[in-house]
């Protein structure tokens, strides 16, 4: 664990270097999926390599990080730096470079490793053969990677449409939930947790997936999405009408 700390910490000061050649701290958001394909790599080569179970880990966590990488950098390639970092920016003033690296990169690489525990406890205390269980968090993991990855496709269509301006999009995954991308990453991670339920102190791992819930319900991802979308007169309608993460029937 120790190890992964440590590559965590490099990783993050290596991506902290490049927002500021680069005056994007933004490129947070890119590093954030690929520090967990490089961070799952590493663990794997070190501790298990062949071994069943975090052969299958190591196949969710790559195809999940490298899709987001890719979607996040697609995405953000194609604009300034997100509103967000360019507020913080103008807001921290003097003392914009500390903060960054402390609050953004450095914060970002401590919560990476506490997601990363289902993974590293599956490499460091692998088991040979698979289990229902495995085959239960295999089952969650690609339901959840299909409304992250379905959900982030209908949303770059819906919003790509001059003729949505202004709307809110209410049609397929998003009639059952106002954030399936957001309830797909966290399917995913409670996947692979269950995964590690099969290992000796599995249940400690519960950690990892709590973060993750923590993060995307109450910080970073539900919260601001939700303000945002505030603004727009069609939100209140689309609240009493869909649920807010878990997706349910639309209701009347």
């Amino acid at each position: 664990m120790e190890t992964i700390a440590l590559l965590i910490f490099v990783y993050m000061t290596a991506w902290f270097v490049i927002s500021v050649i680069l005056k994007r701290n933004d490129v947070a958001d890119v590093a954030w999926g690929l520090g967990f394909v490089v961070s799952a790599w590493i663990l794997y080569l070190m501790n298990s390599v062949g071994n069943t179970r975090a052969s299958i880990v190591l196949v969710l966590v790559t195809i999940w990080g490298l899709r987001l990488t890719y979607h996040i950098f697609m995405r953000n390639i194609k604009k300034s730096e997100d509103s967000r970092y360019a507020t913080w920016r103008i807001e921290w003033k003097k003392y914009f470079y500390v903060r960054s690296y402390l609050q953004v990169f450095i914060l970002q690489g401590v919560l990476m490793f506490l997601i990363l525990i289902p993974v590293s406890l599956v490499n460091i205390n692998a088991t040979s053969g698979i289990n229902a269980l495995d085959v239960v968090g295999i089952f969650v993991w690609i339901l959840g990677f299909y409304f992250e990855s379905v959900g982030d496709s209908e949303l770059k269509k819906f919003l790509s449409n001059p003729d949505n301006k202004g709307g809110i999009l209410n049609t397929g995954l998003w009639k059952y939930t106002r954030h399936p991308n957001y309830f797909g990453e966290v399917a995913q991670w409670w996947g692979v947790w269950i995964i590690t339920l099969s290992v000796p102190y599995g249940y400690v791992a519960i950690l990892g997936p709590l973060t993750i819930t923590f993060l995307i319900l109450k910080v970073s991802g539900v919260p601001l999405l939700e303000r945002k979308m505030s603004q727009n007169p069609l939100f209140d309608q689309y609240i009493r009408s869909t649920s807010k993460f878990i997706p349910l029937p639309r209701r009347k």
